[in-house]
């Protein structure tokens, strides 16, 4: 095995590029700042009704709604478009990390506008991309309603011609009496997994690391296809199903599993003395690709659940009572879902006996 890919104890992720302790720190450092704008607003049409660091921005738009915002991209996922020059997928993802990040407030995505930036002008990739957004966009039920492609040869490396990064903004509505951020969440409140369809969009870096000289294009019999495939295979978005929970069950709260991985779930509590025991998100089913990352890098169970989503890309927090109503109404969308844990007192996210913050 490379040494490169090793990776026994410590932070792996920190180590192929991505601090995650450091990049909260940056993101505390930013809210405290932007924060201070919110005075601008205030008694004024758009009022902030929420602050920096739920899964959105909240203002309020009168007659008891209010309006979600929120901006995502798709990381280095995109190098790994570029290296197999396959990009009719990777828009899906684009569009699926910002709407996927709204419904956890309980909004609607109604609307999205998307940012291309090139190497150089390439129409026929600016196409392939712009199939991806379309489709991710129906999925979701929102309009693309407009954005921007801006050329910017000196800001991008990549696989020459073909090197881009790409960003996604949305905007959502919710009605206030119907707003979902996790301030109902209560100690017994029962965790429900919602499967992913692979590595979704997070982890790259680390994924990337361990992979490297491995053949994209040969089948993998370990994953059932290609490592290519399994690496590129697009996010699930879970909008449309999502929201129909919501008008039918009572929910506390809603996590989209992507950076940082189950540490999510501590926005939905914030300061309050709860967290989360997920005792039976180990026997949740999960793709091949995270064995195989395991295995390449020798990664322990902290680093892999607080790298990658393990089968689940959402969690939805409801009452005991309500789990199992939940766990049918995403069977019947066609999602595997289960009770993976609970809430209980003490702050932190704590999978079987290791404790991911």
């Amino acid at each position: 095995m490379p040494k490169e890919r090793r990776a026994r104890g410590g932070d792996a992720y920190a180590r192929a590029g991505v601090d995650v302790a450091k990049v909260r720190s940056i993101q505390r450092s930013l809210a405290g700042m932007l924060s201070s704008t919110f005075s601008e607003r205030k008694g004024k049409f758009g009022e902030p009704a929420i602050g920096i660091g739920h899964y959105a921005g909240l203002i309020d738009i009168g007659r008891g709604r209010l309006l979600a915002l929120h901006t995502d991209g798709v990381g280095t996922k995109v190098l790994v478009a570029q290296h197999m020059a396959k990009f009719d997928t990777i828009g899906v993802d684009c569009v699926a990390m910002t709407v996927n990040d709204l419904i956890c407030l309980g909004a609607e995505p109604v609307a999205l506008l998307d940012y291309i930036a090139l190497k150089e002008e390439n129409e026929g990739l600016v196409e392939e991309l712009s199939r991806g957004l379309a489709s991710g966009a129906k999925q979701a039920g929102a309009a693309i309603v407009g954005g921007e492609t801006a050329i910017v040869g000196d800001l991008l490396e990549g696989e020459g011609a073909l090197a881009f990064d790409l960003v996604s903004m949305g905007v959502g509505v919710v009605e206030r009496s119907s707003l979902v951020d996790g301030s109902a969440i209560a100690e017994g409140d029962a965790v429900v997994g919602v499967a992913s369809s692979g590595l979704h969009s997070n982890g790259y870096t680390l994924a990337r690391r361990l992979t490297r000289g491995m053949s994209l294009t040969e089948r993998a019999d370990e994953l059932g296809e290609t490592l290519g495939e399994a690496l590129l295979r697009p996010t699930a978005i879970y909008v449309k199903p999502t929201l129909g929970v919501l008008k039918r069950r009572e929910v506390h709260g809603v996590a989209h599993i992507t950076g940082g991985a189950f540490a999510k779930l501590t926005r939905l509590t914030g300061e309050r003395d709860l967290g989360f025991r997920l005792d039976e998100l180990k026997a949740f089913p999960r793709p091949p690709i995270f064995a195989l990352l395991q295995g390449l890098g020798r990664l322990n169970e902290r680093e892999m659940y607080g790298t990658f989503n393990m089968g689940v890309g959402l969690c939805v927090v409801a009452p005991e009572g309500e789990a199992d109503d939940v766990v049918r109404a995403y069977g019947r969308a066609g999602l595997e879902s289960a009770v993976i844990g609970s809430v209980k007192r003490g702050k932190g996210v704590v999978v079987g006996k290791t404790r991911l913050v």
